[in-house]
C-alpha cells in the first residue's frame, strides 16, 4: 500500500489529541469519528495532518499549496455554523483539484435539502411520507391531505438536532408549537412529514458508480419509558448513558425476507443515484407493517467512528475498519482520477 499524504479536514473542537489517556468517556465520545479516522489511517502506515476548519477556507488552500496531500479526508459536517455550507467546502476542494472523501457537493446540496430530496425520489416513485414545509415567517397551515400524527423536524439539519418526544404531535396546536421550536432554537425551516410506525432500519452505500449496499442494519429501541414513541430522538443518538440504561442497540436487522432485504437495498441504491451520492453514505427507511420500506431521508458522509452502524455493517459485511478507511481515500482519488480524463 502506497504511504499517503492525507489532511484531515475536521471543525476545530474535534481535532482529536494523540492519545485518549486521561480523557473521560465523554469526551472521548465528542471526537471519537475524529480520533478513529486519524489513528487508524496513522497506524495504517499513512502521514496524516489534522487540519481544524471552521470560518476560513484559507488555511485549507495553504496546506494543499505547501504541505501538498495526496487527497483530504473531509470530516467536515458544517462551515460558518451552517450545515448547507458543507457542499462548499466539498466545491472548493474540486476548485483546488484536490481528492477528496465523501460526497460531492451535487449530492450534498440535494440530500441536505429533506424537502427536495424527498420530492426527487417521490416523482421516481419511491415510498416517502406525505409531508410540508413550515418556512420562518409564514403562517403555520397545516394542508387539509396532512393528517396526524406527525413528526416535526429542521428541514436542514441532521443527526436528529432538535429531535425530541415532542417532536410528535397529533394536533394543530401541538404541531404549531413545535414548528414555533424548530424556527425559534434551530433556527431553520420546519418540516412535519406523516410519521409511520415501523420498525427504523439503516441502509450503508459505498462507492462512486459502481454502489455496494452494505447489510441492512436496524435501531432497536429497548425499553422506553412508559409512553414514549420509537423515534430516533437527539438524546436516544447521542447519549450513551442513555443508550445503556433503556438497551438501546444497532444490528443486523432480523426477521427480513431475503426478497424484503433485497428489496430495500435495491432502494437504497436508487436513493444515492437519484441523489447523486457517492463516495459513502446511509439511507433511513421505515418499515411499516405491511412491509413498505419509507424512505425518511438520506446521510452523505455519514458517521464512521469505529462503534457507529455503518462500521459495524461494514465489518459484518467483512470489510475491516483500516480497510473501510483505505477504501474511501480510494473511493476519492479515483473520482479525481475521473474527472481529469
Amino acid at each position: 500500500m502506497k504511504r499517503l499524504r492525507v489532511l484531515v479536514l475536521m471543525h476545530p473542537d474535534l481535532v482529536p489529541p494523540d492519545s485518549l489517556d486521561g480523557h473521560s468517556e465523554k469526551e472521548i465520545f465528542e471526537w471519537k469519528t475524529e480520533y478513529d479516522v486519524v489513528s487508524t489511517l496513522r497506524t495504517a502506515g499513512h502521514d496524516v495532518k489534522p487540519l481544524g476548519v471552521q470560518d476560513e477556507l484559507k488555511p485549507i488552500r495553504y496546506q494543499i499549496e505547501n504541505w501538498k496531500p495526496h487527497v483530504v479526508f473531509n470530516l467536515l459536517e458544517q462551515f460558518h455554523g451552517e450545515t448547507a455550507y458543507d457542499q462548499n467546502v466539498a466545491s472548493f476542494l474540486e476548485l483546488m483539484r484536490i481528492p477528496y472523501t465523501g460526497c460531492n457537493p451535487r449530492g450534498l446540496m440535494l440530500a441536505r435539502g429533506k424537502a427536495l430530496a424527498k420530492k426527487l425520489l417521490h416523482y421516481h416513485r419511491i415510498p416517502t411520507p406525505a409531508f410540508a414545509v413550515f418556512p420562518i415567517g409564514r403562517k403555520i397551515r397545516r394542508p387539509a391531505r396532512l393528517g396526524f400524527p406527525l413528526i416535526v423536524k429542521s428541514v436542514s439539519e441532521d443527526a436528529s438536532r432538535g429531535i425530541a418526544q415532542a417532536s410528535l404531535v397529533d394536533s394543530d396546536e401541538k404541531l404549531a408549537e413545535r414548528v414555533a421550536f424548530v424556527h425559534e432554537k434551530i433556527a431553520t425551516d420546519a418540516i412535519a412529514e406523516q410519521y409511520i410506525e415501523g420498525r427504523e432500519l439503516y441502509v450503508g452505500v459505498i462507492g462512486n458508480e459502481r454502489l455496494r449496499c452494505l447489510p441492512v442494519w436496524e435501531l432497536e429501541f429497548g425499553e422506553d419509558a412508559e409512553g414514549a414513541s420509537r423515534i430516533a430522538t437527539e438524546k436516544l443518538k447521542h447519549d450513551p448513558e442513555y443508550q445503556e440504561r433503556r438497551g438501546i442497540v444497532a444490528g443486523p436487522a432480523k426477521k427480513l425476507t431475503p426478497e424484503l432485504r433485497a428489496r430495500i437495498q435495491q432502494l437504497a441504491k436508487r436513493i444515492c443515484r437519484t441523489l447523486e451520492l457517492d463516495g459513502y453514505a446511509r439511507i433511513d427507511f421505515r418499515l411499516a407493517a405491511d412491509d413498505t420500506p419509507y424512505f425518511l431521508e438520506a446521510n452523505p458522509n455519514p458517521e464512521i467512528a469505529k462503534i457507529e452502524e455503518f462500521a459495524d455493517a461494514a465489518r459484518h459485511d467483512g470489510l475491516k475498519y483500516p480497510d473501510l478507511l483505505q477504501r474511501i481515500l480510494t473511493l476519492g482519488i479515483s473520482r479525481a482520477r475521473s474527472a481529469a480524463i
